[in-house]
C-alpha cells in the first residue's frame, strides 16, 4: 500500500482514483497532477515505481495545492471566524443546522441528528385517581 503525503493509497486502484484519498485532492485535480507528473491514470497504485512516487509529491507541492492538514487547518479557521463575527453562517454552524438555506420543518436530519422525542414524563411518586 503506498503512501502520499502520509496517507495510505489502496494498491488495487488506478492511481487517478487512489488521489482521491488524500483530503483537497478531486478528480480535476488528480488529472492534472498526473499530467504533470507524466504517468499514465490507468496505472494501478500498487506498480508505481519510488521514482513515480518522488514525481507525484513534486507535482502536488509545485502545484500549490492546499490538501491534507493545511486544508483541513484552513477550512476550521474559515468557520471560527464566521462565528466569532456571529454571522448567519456562523451561528447555523454553531448551532449544527443547515447552513445554506434548507428547510427545517422536516428533513434536515444529517445536519440535526435523529429526531429527539419531547413526550410527557409522568411522576412516579404522583398520586393517581385510584384509591
Amino acid at each position: 500500500m503506498p503512501r502520499i503525503l502520509g496517507v495510505d493509497i489502496p494498491g488495487e486502484k488506478r492511481i487517478e482514483i487512489a488521489l482521491h484519498y488524500i483530503y483537497g485532492i478531486g478528480p480535476s485535480n488528480s488529472k492534472e497532477i498526473l499530467a504533470k507528473a507524466n504517468i499514465n491514470p490507468g496505472l494501478r497504485a500498487k506498480d508505481l515505481t519510488e521514482q513515480q512516487m518522488s514525481h507525484i509529491l513534486h507535482a502536488i507541492q509545485e502545484g500549490k495545492y492546499v490538501v491534507e492538514g493545511d486544508l483541513r487547518r484552513e477550512i476550521g479557521i474559515n468557520l471560527k471566524r464566521l462565528q466569532s463575527i456571529k454571522c448567519y453562517r456562523g451561528v447555523r454552524h454553531l448551532r449544527g443546522l443547515p447552513v445554506r438555506g434548507q428547510r427545517t420543518s422536516t428533513n434536515a436530519r444529517t445536519r440535526k441528528g435523529p429526531r429527539k422525542t419531547v413526550g410527557v414524563v409522568r411522576n412516579p411518586n404522583a398520586k393517581t385517581g385510584i384509591h
